[in-house]
């Protein structure tokens, strides 16, 4: 029989709730040293994802958080040539070491490294197409050099690479192929009262109900054009405990909307809906079989 202990790294932490296939798919990334890419709606704790690894496997964290001008290059190294050249017009620093003006970005550091680190590359879709290729060849190799100085940085140990997307554009088919795939799933009820007690342990179980009731919903109306996220529902529970709400409170109405809600289409709508005389579910049963189990 297998000894599956060096396969079970990952165990999940205290402080986030994950499912059994969600740690299946970090551990098969780790035991085949290649990028976890996690997708999903946004909201669903795929950035916290990376923190709570790194606190699993007792590891540093890198954050390299994406933006729509990010190039590939950023998250190696940067050659800060206004500084060098601000120093070379007022005399402050030695112009001659030119690595003083290497700066290593998140990927740079994780590779130079004496200890293994996890690094989150954060919404990759938010870059442009290409920018998921350009990664590719030292994402495989592990290693770059630095052009200006012909340095070779080249990680000790491949580094836990995890790797998110909100879907808003594909990714190209040379960079999958190279990632463990996962797609977190929105939490069903059960799952999701887990995750609560995570943030607001001993919540009542009463006020819990209402919540999620008014919560899944929320997310069932076609009308709206955002859903509230799992983070808004956490965020919406914190309000509700702080100003003394109680499930009597919100079996009828829905108090402060505008931490579930975050556009005015979508308050508009409920307005609609609460004027030509809809009414809110109280109960599991109004939301029909799926929640009923």
């Amino acid at each position: 029989m297998n000894d599956t202990s060096d396969f079970l790294q990952f165990q999940g932490t205290a402080g986030y709730i994950a499912s059994s296939s969600l740690v299946d798919a970090v551990n098969a990334a780790i035991a085949l040293e290649r990028p976890l890419l996690i997708k999903g709606e946004p909201g669903t704790g795929k950035t916290l994802l990376a923190e709570h690894v790194a606190e699993g496997l007792g590891m540093p964290i890198e954050r390299w958080h994406v933006k729509s001008t990010s190039k590939a290059q950023d998250g190696l190294y940067v050659y800060d040539t206004v500084q060098r050249l601000n120093d070379a017009r007022f005399g402050d620093g030695d112009v001659s070491d030119i690595r003083t003006y290497i700066k290593m970005g998140p990927m740079g550091r994780c590779f130079a490294a004496e200890k293994r680190h996890v690094l989150l590359i954060d919404e990759v879709d938010k870059a442009d197409i290409e920018f998921p290729n350009d990664l590719l060849r030292e994402l495989d190799e592990m290693r770059f050099t630095v052009s200006e100085t012909g340095d070779e940085v080249a990680a000790q140990e491949r580094p836990v690479v995890i790797i998110t997307s909100n879907n808003e554009k594909e990714l190209p088919d040379a960079f999958l192929r190279r990632c463990v795939f996962h797609f977190i799933d929105f939490p069903d009820k059960a799952l999701m009262q887990q995750i609560v007690d995570v943030h607001h342990p001993h919540l009542q179980t009463q006020l819990l109900d209402q919540v999620l009731i008014k919560f899944y919903w929320l997310r069932e109306q076609n009308e709206l054009r955002k859903k509230p996220s799992t983070s808004e529902l956490i965020d919406w529970i914190s309000v509700l405990l702080r100003a003394g709400m109680t499930a009597d409170d919100i079996e009828q109405h829905i108090p402060f909307l505008g931490a579930l809600l975050k556009n005015e289409q979508d308050s508009e709508a409920l307005d609609q809906f609460y004027e030509r005389g809809g009414r809110y579910p109280s109960e599991w049963s109004e939301l029909g079989p799926r929640y009923n189990n």
